[in-house]
């Protein structure tokens, strides 16, 4: 907003607004010590103390300063709160600014209400021309911006302290987050506007208006989560060169990280630390605290990229509702550096230093964070930090190029198909084999004779199961992650005939309508509510399963096809959704010799082998993959270290296989590790529940080939 055009208000509005923006901070500030807002943590950062005052500083020296014979509250305070203005004189060191143990606190409180006393009584003069009328609305949004820096100020803060102190109950925060909606949103290209271009306050960066070209692309739906970045973290992100712009690379060796900014790894897993104290890092919500290093590795890492700030804005603006949490939860990365729009002019006089000279050398992000104060967001707004800058509340979203593919499912199943594909030695994610065939030829492997664990799974559940249910409570709902066919379910009905509600949830639409329908049919009184996703991104549940005891039940044996963190991170997200009263029932496969393993993994009829390489037919199918089927041979290995069953695909010639617009190479003998089935003991199991926030409140085992169901409780 460089033209000043006259704009009358009533000076009542304005003083309302006024006080109501320049309450905040001091409420922020209220409960903490003298220490608390004098102390500086590093010299990116500023104390609080001395962001009461530079905000109470902006007003006295960009406007009331300009009235005739006005005489400055303190004069020596110009120096010690000036920011960056070169043109109002000198400045103390922004990395200094925590040695300014004077003016103390109460000094500073005094300085800032008798700012407001005078700001006060200029705007009710009411003779506000054009001019002083932007500078106010700037001085207010300059406040809010620094709200927003106060607390990731006083974050980095407390961080370093051992005590692990928290300076709220809870974060000060106005929303909620928004449910994750999954998959990617396809948006249309084009030539489309670009930059604030309407009526209304905006800071000069954000114009003036512009068109860009745009070819079609898709945008995540949700932002990358907690859980994501774990197993970005297992699989050895911050470890691996070939992931990491060259500048990024050298960061990651200078400054040893390991992880995002505040974690920590305990014995009983990942800690953040928040304004509201050390806890446990909840793999469901929206990662937070990394650099636009990080986010570029992680978009790298999960084949995919971060947008450019102009498709950001373009698919926010089109498809609103399309996209969770575009504001309110993190600040996003993009793939922008912070530049000049084409006309750009900086704001006339001394508040042209606000933004334009800082063109240089930073990224821009977008949206807004949990501590951006309400209404202070915008479309158009660019906020920017430089690429090594983790302490703002700062997340990822990711993109793609492949806006091609118009099926959610498809497009996600491709890029981390690629990506996997991309690593050495190749991996594949064996949630992808349950398509409609996939689903149909484990169904066939269930009654293998080799393949003992679903008959004895089924067996002890059968004994278990009239036990169990005594301690449902009526009204309950079943929740079954990864339901497949649902066979097993049907034992659980029978034994339990008071449930409200059957909540199956499954990665393959199709498996998973054909499975509610049977239940529907078998089961007429039963509400069944299915949910296509992906078990270990579950953010909510549906209308039905909102009343009533949640039972989670997860057979199959199917965690442990999780690595370890992962398990515990998704029984710990279990937890948390199903509610304190739930109960889960968990199936395991327990350790036992390795020839029973090889021959249920490994069939003398080929069928385990059909369904490990389905794989590559549904690839070929829905991605438009080339793999020669038949020439790559199923592997089924024992990993004793691991205690682990290993699933993969080895190629039998050296080839070349074209996906995504990607080439892969193949030598013989190389393989695609598709999965892994983890076997426990009763020890094992109770340390893996007790990590996750579960008890163990029964343990069975059945009889040899022993496979075990364990009763957890919240």
């Amino acid at each position: 907003m460089n033209a000043h055009t006259q704009v009358h208000r009533p000076a009542d509005q304005d003083i309302e607004d006024y006080r109501r923006v320049r309450a905040a901070m001091p409420a922020l500030a209220q409960g903490l010590s003298a220490e608390d807002l004098s102390a500086q943590s590093m010299p990116d950062c500023s104390p609080g103390k001395w962001h009461l005052a530079h905000t109470s500083w902006f007003f006295e020296a960009m406007i009331l300063s300009r009235e005739p014979g006005y005489r400055p509250v303190d004069p020596r305070w110009q120096v010690l709160f000036n920011s960056y203005y070169e043109a109002l004189g000198e400045r103390v060191d922004r990395p200094e600014r925590g040695l300014m143990t004077r003016p103390s606190l109460d000094d500073v409180l005094a300085y800032r209400r008798e700012i407001d006393r005078r700001m006060i009584a200029w705007l009710g003069q009411g003779n506000v021309d054009a001019r002083a009328r932007y500078l106010f609305t700037l001085g207010l949004n300059h406040d809010q911006q620094h709200q927003e820096l106060f607390l990731m100020d006083l974050l980095n803060l407390m961080s370093r302290s051992p005590l692990d102190p928290a300076a709220y109950d809870a974060e000060p925060r106005s929303g909620r987050v928004e449910s994750a909606q999954g998959g990617s949103a396809r948006i249309e290209g084009g030539l489309v506007s670009v930059g604030h271009g309407e009526a209304g306050f905006a800071f000069d960066n954000e114009g003036p208006e512009h068109r860009r070209w745009l070819e079609p692309f898709a945008l995540d739906r949700d932002l990358v989560t907690n859980g994501d970045w774990m197993r970005f973290i297992e699989d050895g992100g911050y470890a691996r060169h070939e992931l990491w712009l060259s500048d990024g690379w050298a960061t990651v060796r200078a400054e040893g990280w390991m992880a995002p900014l505040y974690w920590s790894r305990k014995k009983e897993g990942w800690t953040v630390m928040t304004l509201a104290g050390c806890r446990p890092v909840d793999p469901a919500q929206p990662v937070r605290h990394v650099s636009f290093y990080e986010a570029d590795a992680y978009a790298r890492w999960a084949g995919r990229r971060l947008p450019t700030e102009a498709e950001w804005e373009h698919a926010v603006r089109s498809s609103p509702d399309a996209i969770s949490n575009a504001f309110g939860e993190v600040w996003q990365w993009t793939a922008s550096s912070y530049a000049p729009y084409p006309g750009f002019r900086p704001t006339e006089g001394t508040a042209s230093e606000y933004n334009g000279k800082f063109m240089a050398n930073q990224m821009v992000l977008r949206g807004s964070s949990f501590a951006t104060p309400e209404g202070h967001a915008r479309v158009t707004y660019r906020n920017f930090f430089y690429p090594h800058q983790r302490w703002a509340f700062a997340g990822v979203r990711l993109a793609s190029d492949d806006a091609a593919v118009e099926d959610d499912t498809a497009s996600e199943f491709g890029a981390d198909l690629a990506a996997g594909l991309s690593r050495s030695p190749k991996v594949a994610s064996p949630k992808w084999f349950y398509d409609a065939e996939g689903s149909e030829l484990f169904e066939d492997i269930t009654r293998l004779s080799e393949y003992y664990p679903t008959r004895q799974e089924a067996a002890l559940l059968r004994d278990v199961a009239p036990d169990w249910a005594g301690r449902f409570g009526p009204g309950a709902v079943l929740v079954e992650y990864g339901s497949g066919a649902s066979e097993k379910t049907r034992i659980v009905l029978d034994a339990v005939t008071d449930l409200s509600a059957y909540v199956p949830i499954d990665i393959s639409p199709d498996a998973l309508d054909a499975a509610a329908a049977r239940i529907r049919e078998a089961y007429p009184h039963l509400t069944v509510a299915p949910m296509v996703g992906d078990f270990m991104a579950v953010d909510d549940l549906p209308e039905a399963a909102r009343h009533g005891r949640r039972i989670g039940f997860f057979p199959g044996s199917t965690i442990g096809n999780l690595e370890p963190e992962a398990a515990v991170a998704f029984l710990t997200a279990a937890r948390q959704l199903l509610g304190e009263d739930a109960l889960f029932v968990l199936g395991i496969d327990l350790a036992k010799e390795p020839e029973t393993l090889i021959a249920a993994y490994d069939d003398a009829r080929g069928v385990t082998a059909a369904f490990n390489r389905n794989l590559l037919v549904r690839a070929n199918r829905e991605l438009g993959a080339d793999f020669d089927i038949d020439a790559f041979a199923h592997r089924a290995v024992w990993n004793p270290e691991a205690s682990r069953m290993e699933m993969h695909l080895e190629a039998a010639r050296d080839m070349v296989v074209h996906l995504n617009g990607q080439r892969f190479g193949f030598v013989r003998g190389e393989t695609i590790h598709t999965e892994n089935s983890r076997k426990f003991t009763e020890t094992t199991v109770r340390e893996m529940a007790a990590l996750a926030g579960w008890r163990v409140a029964d343990f069975r085992a059945g009889p040899a080939p022993s496979v075990a169901l364990a009763l957890l409780e919240a």
